[in-house]
């Protein structure tokens, strides 16, 4: 799966795609508006990491390509891809019980600190996409 040349772009269903884990030093678009929100995207191979409204949303160590982010009160869904296996963080409701699902297979229940953040690791490859589901129960 190709990186997100762009950074940080508006899909025509709704959704968000953003990063770039092929770059060598760290590269960031501010003030992209989507849906009367302000995002702001770095990345680079080490991180990407999402902001909304100067909030935290989304963050993968090292760097990876994300697709089709669409985010609700009750559920988080995307593709990610990289090309090593990463950890990313969510920025969910605090002190909460949520389902993962990785490529359709629940991988557990897992339950969100007090600040509300919530890690997940994935084995990723740059010629294979995951889809990550987060539910809330």
């Amino acid at each position: 799966m190709a990186s997100v040349k762009e950074l940080l772009r508006a899909e025509t269903d709704g959704t968000l795609s953003f990063g770039d884990y092929t770059l060598g030093s760290k590269t960031k678009k501010d003030g992209f508006e989507f849906q009367g929100d302000l995002y702001k995207v770095k990345t680079f191979s080490e991180i990407t990491k999402l902001e909304k409204n100067g909030m935290f949303v989304y963050e993968s160590v090292p760097g990876t390509a994300v697709e089709n982010f669409k985010a609700t009160e009750s559920e988080i869904s995307f593709l990610v891809s990289g090309n090593q296996d990463a950890q990313f963080t969510l920025e969910l409701a605090p002190d909460s019980e949520y389902v993962v699902f990785m490529d359709g297979k629940s991988v557990g229940d897992m339950k969100t600190n007090l600040s509300g953040k919530l890690s997940v690791s994935a084995e990723l490859d740059a010629d294979h996409s995951i889809t990550v589901k987060v539910v809330k129960k």
